[in-house]
C-alpha cells in the first residue's frame, strides 16, 4: 500500500512505530472527548478488519492525525466510510480537510461511488469540515454512540458523491 499525498498532507498507512504518537494525540482532551479511551481506541487501530485501512497524516514530516478508511464490500452496497483525528495543534489549519480530500479522491479513484462519515452531533466543528469537502446531512442517528461520560449521544449521518468532492 502506497502513501496518498493531499496537497499539503501525506497519509501512509500506520506501523507500529506511530503506537505512542497516535496515543498522545487520542488522549488530548478535544480528541478524547469523541473518540473515548486512548488506549482502546490505538489497540482498534491495529486490529483493522479486511477492508479497513488507518494512515498517519504526516505535515511537513509529522504526524498530526490519523484518518481511517472501512470499506464495504458487498457490491449492493458498495461505499466506504471515514474517520478522522487531528492533534488539537494543528485544528483550524485546513489539515483534515487536506486529508479528507486526499483520501476521499484515493477511495473514489477505487470505485467507490458514494462515502460516508458520522460525527457526533453535537461536533460542529467537524460537521463543518465535512461539508466544507462537500459531505451532505442525511439524517441524525438517535442515541447512536455512547460518549466516555456513559451516556449515549445522537450522530449525524454525511454522505458524499463522488461527482461532489469540493
Amino acid at each position: 500500500m502506497t502513501a496518498i499525498h493531499g496537497d499539503r498532507v501525506r497519509l501512509r498507512p500506520i506501523g507500529p512505530a506511530d503506537r505512542a504518537r497516535l496515543r498522545e494525540i487520542l488522549a488530548t482532551p478535544e480528541v478524547a472527548r469523541w473518540w473515548g479511551d486512548p488506549d482502546r481506541e490505538v489497540e482498534g487501530l491495529y486490529e483493522v478488519e479486511e477492508g479497513d485501512t488507518v494512515y498517519a497524516i504526516e505535515l511537513d514530516g509529522e504526524v498530526v492525525g490519523l484518518i481511517q478508511s472501512c470499506e464495504e464490500p458487498d457490491p449492493q452496497y458498495r461505499h466506504a466510510g471515514i474517520d478522522i483525528s487531528v492533534h488539537p495543534a494543528f485544528h483550524g489549519r485546513g489539515v483534515g480537510t487536506d486529508a479528507i480530500r486526499a483520501l476521499a479522491g484515493h477511495l473514489f479513484a477505487q470505485g467507490h461511488h458514494r462515502l460516508t462519515i458520522d460525527p457526533a452531533a453535537s461536533n460542529e466543528a467537524a460537521i463543518r469540515v465535512y461539508a466544507k469537502v462537500g459531505f451532505r446531512p442525511v439524517g441524525v442517528l438517535r442515541q447512536y454512540e455512547r460518549g466516555p461520560d456513559g451516556t449515549w449521544h445522537d450522530g449525524v449521518l454525511m454522505d458524499l458523491l463522488a461527482g461532489e468532492l469540493n
